[in-house]
């Protein structure tokens, strides 16, 4: 019960098996995860992933359908209104305290030149970290934080982190893991 089944032929696979991104990726590793997770009766499933920026444009016959499908008619030519300015965010001041005890917004994006996370390599990991201390540490004033490597941190600092909802556990579903 997945986008990838509902729109995979065996005439799509067959015109997409002998194709790869510059980085390597193939149509197997598109639709590896769905192949593992096949989905719940009652939970639909994207079912596919793309390792690299290229994926959209050699894997389009697949991707173009099922992100349409996935986001209601989105297509290709479509593009995401993008306003990073927050003090253009409208609700959430108005939340019943008795209820609503906390909350968060958890995004992420790609950096342009490396691969995506399903296809990263270790050492592509390892320079994204590097590229992401560099820049976190650059921010000044209320943005100003510190930085904990997950393998750098004492037992003590990561029960603190967890406690107060800044660490998140290491993923189980077999979802985000086969992906």
């Amino acid at each position: 019960n997945n986008h990838m089944a509902k729109v995979l032929t065996k005439e799509i696979y067959e015109k997409l098996r002998s194709k790869s991104t510059p980085s390597g990726f193939t149509v197997d590793d598109v639709i590896q995860t769905g192949v593992d997770n096949p989905g719940h009766p009652f939970i639909m499933t994207v079912g596919c992933v793309a390792g690299d920026e290229e994926s959209y444009e050699v894997f389009k016959e697949l991707l173009d359908p099922v992100i349409s499908d996935r986001h209601g008619g989105y297509k290709p030519t479509d593009k995401h209104k993008t306003d990073l300015n927050f003090e253009n965010l409208k609700g959430g001041d108005d939340l019943d305290p008795n209820y609503v005890l906390s909350s968060r917004v958890r995004t992420g994006r790609s950096i342009k030149g490396f691969t995506l996370p399903p296809h990263n390599s270790r050492g592509e990991r390892r320079a994204i970290q590097n590229l992401s201390i560099e820049a976190l540490s650059s921010l000044e004033g209320e943005f100003k934080g510190k930085y904990y490597p997950l393998d750098g941190m004492t037992d003590a600092e990561q029960e603190q982190l967890i406690a107060d909802h800044f660490l998140f556990d290491k993923p189980v579903s077999p979802l985000l893991l086969a992906s």
